[in-house]
């Protein structure tokens, strides 16, 4: 009896063993207490009222987020851009595209900018009020109130205008120059669309060329858009007949128009929003330098400081070139170009600007009689 009792015995700790054994293990992915499982990356929607290509403004918003991709990494952050195009046939879509998006609750902001963008925005704002916005190169009026939800970001555009304006205008005179008529001194302003932003360009330009040359003839034109660059050319092409030898383009991808101007006349045209001498290297002859609105270093900023919790929203930020919101190219090629008195000169003035000792005018607040004003200054 007791050998039966032994064997039975035996037998169950054999089961009880094989038991043990089958038991599944713990999966590496499965979560144990205490530890925490990594969160959703932050995710940003880039929505332009236009297409990537433009080398220009548009460009520079992409490639700030490209980048800020690339520092952080995917699962850190990551960023959807959603081409709307610029067309007059264009336009329906915007506003229920952007309301799409904030209805879709994927992202934990929306990018968008340029004044077109103002009233879609501020009906977005209203409708879905928790959703966080970033919108660049306009001003948002937050009069009537409950647009907490909104950061704008905005450009001293005016400063590094007036460095591009005091650059053509001692240029127009400078016969060591291969391209320039030095017998006389009239140069180029091609804007996009006439409003608030362009015009502030336009009045950082002619005060910079005036305060050099007090008696400079400044040519004015606008395309009447931002994408067409065939119109850009043949405007730009009439400055260049009439005698004008250096231009600027703060047009979007209708300025690069001025640029094949520029070599088909054999002159000079300043680029805008990205280093467009780089970005177009068989024309950068041609192109001195260009003034940055850096829009992409602006959007960078503002979301490491929302992914912090420090953007404050609710109000705008105007940033120059003492915040680093805009700058003049100053690279190889730029001293290539340019000779040393004036690339002397240019780092006084703007030295001088962020001092305080120039203040740069603006186009805000001037009424149209005003801007007319100073344009009729420079015929």
């Amino acid at each position: 009896m007791k050998r039966i009792l032994s064997l039975l015995l035996v037998v169950i700790m054999i089961f009880s063993l094989t038991a043990c054994a089958q038991e599944p293990a713990e999966t590496p992915n499965e979560e144990t207490p205490g530890e925490e499982t990594p969160g959703e990356p932050y995710k940003a929607a880039l929505l332009l009222n236009g297409t990537l290509g433009d080398k220009s403004f548009f460009d520079s918003a992409n490639e700030g987020l490209e980048k800020l991709k690339e520092e952080l990494g995917p699962e850190v952050f990551d960023f959807k851009v959603e081409q709307m195009g610029a067309t007059a046939a264009d336009e329906p879509i915007w506003e229920p595209t952007l309301l799409d998006y904030c209805d879709s609750g994927e992202y934990d902001v929306i990018i968008i900018g340029t004044w077109q963008m103002i009233e879609a925005l501020a009906n977005a704002a209203t409708e879905f009020p928790e959703q966080k916005f970033i919108f660049f190169d306009e001003t948002f009026d937050y009069s009537s109130g409950g647009f907490d939800n909104i950061y704008n970001v905005l450009y001293k555009q005016n400063e590094v205008s007036f460095l591009v304006g005091a650059a053509a205008a001692m240029m127009t005179t400078d016969e060591s120059l291969p391209m320039i008529d030095p017998s006389n001194k009239m140069i180029g302003f091609l804007g996009g669309m006439e409003n608030q932003i362009i015009n502030d360009f336009l009045v950082g330009y002619i005060q910079g060329a005036k305060y050099v040359e007090e008696d400079i003839k400044v040519s004015i034109a606008y395309v009447g858009d931002f994408y067409d660059s065939a119109k850009g050319k043949d405007l730009a092409l009439v400055q260049y007949q009439s005698g004008v030898d250096v231009g600027f383009n703060v047009a979007g991808a209708a300025g690069l128009g001025q640029i094949d101007a520029a070599v088909d006349a054999n002159r000079y045209a300043f680029g805008v929003d990205s280093d467009q001498a780089a970005l177009l290297p068989e024309k950068a002859e041609y192109i001195p330098t260009s003034a940055l609105k850096n829009v992409g270093n602006s959007l960078i900023r503002a979301i490491k400081l929302d992914i912090d919790g420090e953007l404050e929203y609710g109000q705008s930020e105007s940033m120059g070139f003492a915040e680093g919101g805009v700058e003049l190219v100053k690279d190889a090629h730029y001293e290539e170009m340019l000779s040393e008195e004036i690339r002397t000169q240019l780092d006084e003035l703007e030295q001088q600007i962020i001092d305080g000792e120039i203040v740069v005018e603006t186009s805000a607040g001037k009424t149209t009689e005003e801007i007319n004003a100073i344009k009729e200054s420079v015929q």
